[in-house]
């Protein structure tokens, strides 16, 4: 069996930075899907953060109904993220109304219908294909688990907004992430800040601060990340110059703040974070904290499918060895965080990231594909042997998939 495996499509983004609500785009993703035997959409499918749902859907209708003719008569899987957990939440709040519901495991197959409306809709677009939810994720085979990667969070040490909510809530709960070892555990702490968010987007667009506008400028500011697109020059103007002064000596205080205010965030008991936020370091951070849930969830060495980061990998230039999850303890600062042992070999699951089909230019460098955050990314699962990533986008130009060439602002990537 093949077992075709995307992630991050944000469908809805009101950037216009979802790629695959373009026919053109979408061609060479629905090819592989026609010669595959099962689609897994490992969540954030949909973008419930920046506006109302109506318009996510809207959006992401005619997706569906050409990938589900594309597998009609096969499965198409659906799972929930960080960005779309609503698509989930009605079973949960189900299940918690139950006298003794059944402990969460790390797979639960769900009707569409039941897991949520927005779901069963989507069930309908996809017909003739066969709809199935799962959450958080599921079997792909016997050694490989795909998952969003949305727990990730709890034990990432890059200050994000996502991870400092998260921080937040755990420390609220008086749950410290050092505790986790169920899916139980990690819903405790991150759904209540998924719901909020979600919910603030219900009947009305998000502003700059929660759709992950801000979180992008600021890390912009403190030098993350390398190459990126030249904005053209703008003509000599006095008032802007003026303007662009201020603004450089606001953007100087910020990055003498941010390691102070990392350090203010640790005494709290909000992390263990760094303030290191380069490339290299957020790419080692994702996936040293995913090794991590892989540990406390007991995957073993299997191979771990998740999305979430936007970053693909392992790619032919990577460390290889930094893709495989955490043994029995992690080091981050000098605190030990203990952890089970991850397999009884004690080597660690072995993690593959789907990438994202979201185009963010403050993440690409000049060069087509060169980054490892260009969009386009799938991976594909037979029968036996390792999980291996495509790039199906890899020789489009960045006009062709540029948001700003079809009137778009720049998307967010948290």
């Amino acid at each position: 069996m093949r077992t075709l495996l995307i992630s991050d499509l944000h469908l809805g983004s009101l950037s216009g930075s979802d790629l695959l609500r373009h026919a053109e785009l979408r061609a060479p993703l629905l090819d592989v899907a026609r010669e595959a035997d099962r689609a897994i959409l490992l969540g954030d499918v949909l973008e419930l953060r920046q506006g109302p749902p109506r318009e996510a859907l809207a959006a992401a209708r005619e997706f569906f109904e050409e990938l589900g003719r594309a597998l009609a008569g096969r499965e198409l899987v659906v799972l929930a993220g960080n960005h779309d957990h609503a698509l989930i939440e009605p079973w949960l709040s189900q299940r918690g109304e139950q006298d003794r519901p059944a402990a969460l495991e790390v797979e639960q197959l769900i009707a569409p219908a039941e897991a949520s409306p927005m779901l069963g809709r989507i069930a309908e677009w996809a017909a003739p294909a066969r709809t199935l939810a799962a959450y958080p994720g599921l079997w792909v085979r016997a050694d490989v688990y795909a998952t969003h990667g949305h727990y990730l969070d709890c034990h990432l040490t890059v200050p994000t907004l996502e991870r400092i909510s998260v921080g937040v809530m755990s420390r609220v709960l008086g749950r410290p992430a050092g505790d986790f070892y169920s899916v139980e555990d990690y819903e405790a702490v991150t759904a209540p800040v998924y719901a909020w968010r979600e919910a603030v987007a219900r009947d009305a667009r998000t502003g700059s601060a929660l759709n992950g506008t801000s979180t992008l400028r600021a890390w912009r500011a403190l030098g993350g990340g390398g190459d990126t697109i030249a904005a053209p020059a703008a003509p000599r103007n006095r008032t802007v110059e003026r303007a662009g002064l201020a603004g450089r000596l606001r953007t100087r205080a910020f990055v003498a703040a941010f390691p102070l205010a990392v350090a203010a965030l640790n005494r709290a008991g909000i992390g263990p974070l760094r303030a290191e936020i380069s490339g290299s370091e957020l790419r080692r951070a994702g996936v040293r904290a995913m090794g991590e849930v892989a540990s406390r969830l007991g995957l073993g060495d299997a191979y771990v499918v998740f999305g979430h980061t936007h970053r693909a990998g392992p790619l032919a230039r990577d460390d290889e060895r930094e893709w495989r999850g955490a043994s029995a303890t992690a080091a981050v600062d000098g605190a030990l965080a203990a952890a089970p042992a991850a397999g009884t070999d004690g080597s660690g699951a072995r993690l593959v990231n789907a990438g994202c089909w979201t185009y963010d230019a403050l993440f690409l460098s000049a060069t087509p594909g060169e980054s490892p955050y260009w969009p386009g990314t799938c991976v594909l699962v037979e029968d036996s042997g390792a999980p291996v990533l495509q790039r199906l986008l890899a020789d489009r130009s960045h006009e062709q998939l540029r948001p700003g060439a079809r009137g778009g602002r720049r998307a967010h990537l948290e």
